[in-house]
């Protein structure tokens, strides 16, 4: 057996005579006797082509694994899972989502830890995939490195996958017709990368590069790109390094390093799933993070970035101005950052952000300190008699900051989409969509369907939308999701009426059903849990496992 400690999990599995059968089967894949005395690196490839987020992600593996190899290391490419949000969302489908999140981090810490890797690459390009790959690294703890997929490129007449969305509901209103919602569909795509506004990917690619799980730049390249390509072998590489210093996960995802996500997402005004993702990503390590922090970060750390869904530019256009390193430099002299924080260069948040350059001069993405989009979070975290243990909205301020209205009941996405395109949905109402949490749904469905719908017959500043469910880092609008406790569970969501008076303030971060102490336990006792919609498969585990959105919606708590 090796004394050498950067093949501690590879060593077991292929010295010595009694692993003759281990080495048997893998000089069959391509390996001599030089090869099982290297450290073995897993690349995890997220690859498929079901959508263009993951379609090219077999070419990054490839590039990956060469740059492992020519590191001194052995590179075996497996691949886990990925789903698309953008084809399921507003089906059954959709139910699948944030489930993929939890058996992609199982298949990544399955196969690794079945075959011995001692280091591994993990390349993601949509929305779960990424915080499972993350998720993945952390449980086995090993020297890894996380590659973002990269961006899309702008449609034609700067369109994207929202413009699709949206236009299906301004064809509703009257203000689009079918030609003009066909000419978006067949040209808002025009190719390989994750979807192109500061919706979830990029939010989350942001956030684990500001973490520092990423080799610097890497959430701000596109798919398509030289620069994507020598980021994947660099990452490869990198393994080895980090192999050499064996720094670990553990080493690199500290409180502090979360903070530094936190504070990251905030600026760029990123997607609330990033709040369910960092929660779900901190427990996994162990690490203690929960709601009130992005509470007490947000009251610091302004809106700096003009990006959509609120704004008007796309990550590619942020690409061509430095993406989000010069942002980081700029957060991070203002001490908002923890720049002692150990990055995957080996090195600190600091030293990699010493030689960044500015934001060239005229730009108007991201904004200055002394003129910010927001003065404070965007993401608020609310709480009251309808969400005792915390909700999530997001609230720029161009939607306002209060909003009082009528609550309109559904127990499904499908039956609110219905009642907004028939214009049942008036200006003033309360959408109340129940029953769509991580354990009622289950999996706790994004509701881009609906808030496009609501934005594409513009309600988007007259109508309100509450959900123990999630949202698309695409929505937008007066939006409050991850109402915990979820009504599957008994929560005052599960008590509203139709007609109930309901009161968001985004500025005192509370979220009030108008109906007194007596009438909700009067209500509560009437009350019956509804029937698990799934019995047997992967939905019935995840709603006999999953924890409260609150906690990050993980399937592994103690």
């Amino acid at each position: 057996m090796t004394d050498d400690k950067r093949r501690r999990h590879s060593a077991p599995v292929v010295d010595g005579l009694g692993k003759s059968a281990s080495r048997a089967m893998l000089r069959a894949v391509g390996f001599t006797d030089e090869d099982f005395r290297k450290p073995q690196v897993g690349v995890a490839s997220t690859w498929s082509n079901l959508t263009p987020c993951n379609m090219h992600i077999d070419g990054l593996a490839r590039e990956a694994a060469r740059g492992a190899d020519q590191a001194g290391g052995k590179s075996l490419i497996f691949n886990t899972i990925t789903v698309s949000d953008g084809i399921a969302n507003g089906t059954e489908g959709m139910k699948y989502s944030l489930v993929s999140r939890e058996v992609i981090a199982d298949s990544i810490e399955t196969v690794a830890g079945c075959e011995g890797f001692d280091g591994l690459v993990a390349i993601g390009g949509c929305d779960k995939n990424m915080p499972g790959c993350v998720m993945g690294l952390a449980r086995l703890n090993r020297p890894s490195v996380f590659v973002y997929g990269g961006t899309i490129q702008p449609g034609e007449n700067h369109t994207d996958i929202i413009s699709v969305f949206e236009a299906v509901g301004a064809h509703a209103q009257g203000n689009m017709d079918l030609i003009e919602v066909k000419q978006i569909e067949e040209t808002a795509i025009p190719g390989p990368g994750s979807c192109g506004g500061m919706y979830t990917a990029n939010t989350m690619a942001s956030a684990i590069e500001a973490m520092g799980m990423s080799l610097p730049g890497s959430s701000a390249q596109n798919a398509v790109s030289d620069t994507k390509l020598a980021d994947c072998e660099a990452a490869g590489a990198a393994v080895l390094k980090l192999l050499d210093e064996d720094i670990k996960p553990s080493d690199i995802m500290t409180r502090k390093a979360f903070e530094n996500a936190i504070t990251v997402v905030i600026a760029l005004g990123g997607s609330t799933n990033a709040v369910l993702h960092l929660l779900g990503m901190a427990s996994t390590m162990g690490v203690e993070l929960s709601l009130d922090d992005f509470v007490q970060i947000g009251k610091k750390v302004p809106v700096l970035a003009d990006l959509r869904p609120s704004g008007h530019y796309m990550m590619s256009e942020l690409v061509a101005i430095g993406g989000i390193q010069p942002l980081m430099k700029m957060l991070l002299d203002r001490s908002l950052l923890h720049g002692d924080c150990l990055t995957v260069t080996g090195k600190t948040l600091a030293e990699n952000l010493a030689e960044v350059e500015a934001y060239p001069e005229g730009q108007d993405i991201i904004h200055a300190f002394d003129n910010p989009i927001k003065a404070d979070s965007h993401l608020r975290i609310l709480y009251g008699n309808l969400s005792p243990t915390g909700a999530v909205a997001k609230i720029t301020g161009k939607e306002g900051t209060h909003f009082t209205g009528k609550a309109r009941v559904f127990h499904s996405e499908e039956e609110a989409q219905e009642r907004i395109m028939d214009g049942t949905v008036v200006a003033g109402d309360v959408l109340v969509i129940r029953y769509e949490g991580p354990k009622g749904g289950p999996g706790m469905r994004e509701m881009l369907t609906p808030t496009s719908a609501i934005m594409g017959k513009g309600l988007g500043s007259d109508v309100a939308l509450i959900t123990d469910g999630r949202f698309s880092g695409g929505s937008h609008g007066f939006v409050v999701g991850h109402i915990t406790p979820e009504a599957a569970e008994g929560g005052p969501i599960a008590l509203v009426e139709n007609g109930d008076t309901i009161t968001i303030d985004a500025v005192n971060n509370t979220i009030e059903l108008d109906v007194t102490d007596a009438e909700l336990q009067r209500r509560r006792q009437n009350w019956q849990a509804p029937a698990p919609r799934f019995t047997r498969g992967v939905l019935a585990k995840y709603a006999r496992t999953v924890s409260s959105a609150s906690n990050g919606a993980v399937t592994d708590l103690p």
